[in-house]
């Protein structure tokens, strides 16, 4: 089973933007703990980052093409208007996509509390810090048995 992970924008700041919000964890922590679980449970995962949403589309389309079997994304800023992005993950019927979101953006800003890209998920996982990659790829997992 192969599942992208996909960080937009600021995600490679981990550590260095707003402790109180996204915790002390580096992105190269982040990384590391979804390769490891990943390969606890014999599972292929690819990590892309990008500030850019153009490369973060260009990805999603590589996905139709490379046999992916699930998509983890935590957006960033872009959730809240890339409609875009929604569309390209709109235009991927066969990978599970799973929207994931560090901070509980319920409880934030008001621009935060909508996601234009999680109606293109089959899930979105908010609030549980970096536990929810790992959450979004269990789900992935168990969906494909």
């Amino acid at each position: 089973m192969k599942i992208l992970v996909i960080n937009g924008p600021n995600l490679n700041f981990l550590g260095i933007r707003e402790k109180n919000i996204y915790g002390n964890q580096d992105y190269d922590y982040l990384i590391k703990m979804i390769e490891e679980h990943a390969s606890e449970k014999g599972i292929e995962a690819e990590c892309f980052q990008s500030n850019h949403e153009g490369a973060i589309i260009d990805k999603l389309q590589e996905a139709y093409f490379d046999g992916t079997d699930g998509i983890v994304i935590n957006p960033g800023a872009y959730t809240h208007y890339s409609y875009a992005i929604h569309d390209a993950l709109k235009s991927l019927e066969k990978p599970i996509k799973v929207e994931v979101h560090i901070s509980d953006i319920s409880s934030r800003e008001e621009f935060r509390k909508i996601s234009v890209t999680a109606p293109a998920c089959d899930l979105q996982i908010y609030g549980k810090g970096l536990a929810g990659y790992i959450e979004a790829m269990d789900y992935i997992a168990d969906a494909q048995k």
